[in-house]
């Protein structure tokens, strides 16, 4: 029986270091930009405060065993009550647990409403600007939309390096959630409820995206890809959807809108009626020559207030300049 249990033991200890050991390859453990970063720097605080924790209760444990067991019973009393300063000990500590991981996390809650400061190898004609990209979940899809630049993309997204993204989320249909796990948390899209999510690379490269909201049989497939690139090869990657992709017309939009998979592929402009970002409901509605009701609370909270204060980045302010170093390629033939 010990033997089965030293066993079972040695094998979960294993485990524990193989885990361990395999760290690095873990996504959310490998920040790429400053949103991540800090966000990564409160799970390894909450995780070394936890740590602590148990640490010390282990340790009391196993002296409240030792000094206080079978063999020395007698020097202990269950029924031992009034003692003032072990009362305030187990009160005090609970509380300074609570500060020391509160402080930190209202911090890192309260600077995510900001966008991040533009990566030092930003080309100046950036400093200060952002990029606002509307972002739609559609089962089992996602739509972005380069409201500025006049263009949209089907499961890929395309960002400049160092610079501040905005990313204004809707859902048309089932509620989803938003994460790109490199570049910074999760944030929901919901219908009739945009959010949004500051995000920002450090440098160029390619960033899973995926859903991490279960949504149907299609929710294995709603990935998408996340690629950096600095402002020569962005303002390139524009041009080349503008003068070579079709146009998204009204009747290609709604086919996206169905549930289905789809493979990434982009559109050298909209319609602009898709703008509303109308919700299945609200579609339907608009269909049958119902008077559609939409909320856009976000555009009158606080997070308004701020995008006035940030000037938006668009095609035209972008470096021209076409320094062209093969990243191309890193799109994978959407824009070939």
């Amino acid at each position: 029986m010990k033997k089965s249990f030293k066993i079972k033991l040695l094998g979960a200890l294993a485990l524990l270091l193989f885990a361990l050991t395999g760290c690095s390859n873990v996504a959310v453990l490998n920040p790429q930009g400053p949103v991540a970063r800090d966000q990564y720097h409160l799970i390894v605080w909450s995780l070394i405060m936890m740590s602590l924790i148990l640490a010390v209760v282990l340790i009391i444990f196993i002296y409240v065993l030792v000094r206080f067991g079978r063999k020395n019973s007698k020097a202990h009393d269950p029924n031992d009550t009034g003692n003032l300063k072990l009362e305030m000990v187990w009160i005090l500590i609970p509380v300074l647990i609570c500060i020391a991981l509160a402080v930190p996390t209202i911090k890192v809650l309260w600077g995510l409403e900001n966008p991040p400061e533009a990566a030092a190898k930003a080309p100046d004609s950036l400093s200060g600007k952002t990029l606002t990209i509307d972002v739609t979940s559609v089962q089992w899809k996602w739509l972005f939309r380069y409201p500025e630049q006049n263009i949209e993309t089907v499961n890929y997204v395309v960002i400049p390096e160092g610079v501040p993204v905005k990313f204004r989320l809707h859902a048309y249909d089932a509620m989803n959630a938003f994460w790109v796990p490199e570049l910074g948390g999760q944030q929901y899209t919901m219908t009739d409820m945009p959010m949004q999510l500051w995000l920002q690379a450090d440098k160029a490269g390619r960033y899973e995206g995926r859903s991490s909201n279960f949504s149907g049989r299609g929710f294995a497939h709603m990935n998408f890809q996340v690629l950096a690139k600095n402002s020569g090869d962005f303002d390139h990657w524009v041009s080349n959807i503008k003068e070579n992709k079709p146009t998204l017309t009204m009747d290609k939009y709604k086919e996206l809108l169905k549930p289905s998979t789809v493979e990434p592929t982009e559109f050298s402009s909209y319609p602009k009626e898709i703008e509303k970002n109308l919700n299945k409901a609200q579609m339907e509605q608009q269909e049958k020559g119902e008077p559609v009701e939409q909320r856009h609370w976000m555009d009158n909270h606080h997070h308004g207030d701020k995008e006035e204060n940030h000037e938006e980045m668009d095609h035209g302010d972008m470096d021209m300049s076409g320094h062209e170093n093969g990243h191309d390629g890193e799109e994978g033939g959407h824009d070939q």
